[in-house]
């Protein structure tokens, strides 16, 4: 894992100026996936991959909720919490692929980051959101926060909605993977390596048109197609 983590920084720091999109597109979705095999999840991807630009939105797990999703979905940029630009390693591997970070208690920049998100859905790219705004036990869904939606419904891009379920064997929803409380970077990866037969299933949602539509009514109509792809455990 920490070989292929220390590769990927080489890439982005010798090799990514002089790529095209497409070719760090195929980059991204190699490294990642290959990561989850180092870690020994098992990756599963269901559902349409639309070619357009569109605002992905997903439930929020674990740290890995990222990697799972490059891994299917390379083209996404993501919105994520300034804190992860310090990561150890992996802050240098986000910066690279054009994460959107945000300071997720300051309204100004919540502000300047739906411009910034609007900005990039306008030139045709995909950006991809947790809209739960903080990482939930896999089920039930968390409340979402509508701010970020704002951003398609001002370009009138489309959502995808997209359910992440971590699982293992007798557990429809893994506890090993989960990211939540005041559990460090550091155990959750330990968790992570050592549980049995861990998966990753992605489920790509049809798309949710924006055109005439407020943020808070999109999202509880986002809240209802998220609920009810997620099984009951």
């Amino acid at each position: 894992m920490l070989t292929h983590l220390v590769h990927g920084l080489w890439i982005v720091n010798v090799r990514w100026k002089g790529l095209t999109p497409d070719q760090r597109h195929g980059y991204v979705g190699w490294w990642s996936a290959k990561m989850l095999r180092a870690l020994g999840v098992r990756l599963e991807s269901v559902g349409p991959a639309p070619d357009t630009a569109r605002l992905i939105t997903a439930n929020h797990v674990s740290w890995l909720d990222i990697a799972a999703m490059h891994a299917v979905m390379p083209e996404a940029r993501f919105v994520s919490k300034s804190d992860i630009q310090h990561w150890p390693l992996v802050g240098g591997l986000a910066t690279a692929v054009g994460t959107l970070y945000i300071e997720r208690a300051s309204k100004r920049d919540a502000l300047r980051v739906v411009h910034q998100t609007a900005e990039a859905l306008q030139r045709g790219e995909v950006v991809a959101v947790f809209p739960e705004g903080t990482t939930g036990p896999g089920y039930p869904l968390l409340p979402l926060h509508a701010n970020l939606l704002q951003a398609a419904i001002s370009v009138g891009a489309p959502l995808q909605p997209v359910v992440l379920r971590w699982h293992q064997p007798g557990q429809p929803y893994s506890e090993d993977a989960r990211f939540i409380g005041q559990m460090t970077l550091m155990e959750s990866l330990w968790r992570i390596l050592t549980a049995r037969d861990l998966s990753i299933r992605i489920e790509r949602l049809p798309l949710i048109e924006t055109h005439g539509m407020e943020r808070r009514a999109l999202a509880e109509i986002l809240s209802q197609r998220l609920s009810a792809a997620l099984p009951p455990p």
